[in-house]
């Protein structure tokens, strides 16, 4: 005879309301990644295109299919299966109460974090990877492309990351559980970037959900991604003995 233990699967709105945001990050993601990652897809950017200009067309796709995967399809699924139904209740929103400290905390995080940035992207292993865009030489098309790229890229991440995925499940399993899945999960996507990024990930994550809560607001998030992104890539680009700007 077969025993099985005495476990309730009935499945709750409330359950819903916390499944959803988990599953719809990992599918989000996933589909990023996979479409980014996809060698068919690449192929086909850089058949019977110059390496240079194929580079761009291609960095730029991934840049977009991250912002509406992660930005765009998440918050779609949201609203769609669970009870959220406004942006401002996934921080997508710019409280009057909360901009000013937003500003002081944007600026003190970007104080701390450009100088730590700019002496590590300047590193042979940062090189391997950055910047994305591997044209030898970078046009001020090219610049902007990379600029705006990244922009769009990293709202999508943080509307997945610090919106979707945190503040839904603050009301079902309390502020800290929630930081720890968001902080996990985060965490996991920067395995593919090598060990420094996979660690440096914790504490930004766990300082970046802790003041998206406090603010009620993605824009501290958001602005302080870009700001480490942007001065990575462009002090890669400048100590990259392959690639010049023209």
């Amino acid at each position: 005879m077969i025993n099985y233990f005495d476990v309730n699967l009935q499945f709750s709105t409330d359950d819903l309301n916390q499944f959803v945001p988990i599953i719809a990050s990992l599918l989000c993601f996933g589909s990023f990644w996979f479409l980014s990652k996809s060698e068919i897809i690449k192929k086909s950017f850089f058949k019977n295109k110059p390496k240079d200009e194929a580079s761009v067309n291609h960095f730029l796709f991934s840049k977009l299919v991250g912002f509406f995967t992660m930005g765009i399809l998440s918050v779609v699924l949201l609203f769609s299966l669970t009870d959220v139904n406004s942006l401002g209740s996934i921080g997508i929103t710019i409280p009057k109460s909360t901009f000013l400290a937003s500003l002081m905390w944007v600026l003190i995080l970007s104080a701390i974090a450009i100088p730590i940035t700019f002496f590590s992207a300047r590193k042979p292993k940062n090189l391997v990877n950055y910047p994305q865009i591997r044209s030898k030489v970078w046009t001020q098309k090219t610049l902007i492309i990379n600029i705006v790229g990244w922009v769009l890229y990293l709202i999508g991440y943080e509307i997945l990351f610090r919106g979707v995925l945190l503040f839904p499940l603050i009301e079902y399993m309390g502020v800290w559980p929630a930081i720890a899945i968001n902080i996990a999960m985060y965490s996991a996507t920067h395995i593919p970037k090598g060990l420094d990024e996979t660690i440096g990930a914790i504490p930004l994550g766990l300082v970046l959900c802790i003041l998206t809560l406090l603010t009620g607001s993605l824009v501290i998030a958001i602005l302080v991604h870009i700001v480490l992104a942007l001065t990575n890539s462009l002090t890669a680009l400048k100590h990259h003995p392959e690639i010049n700007l023209k």
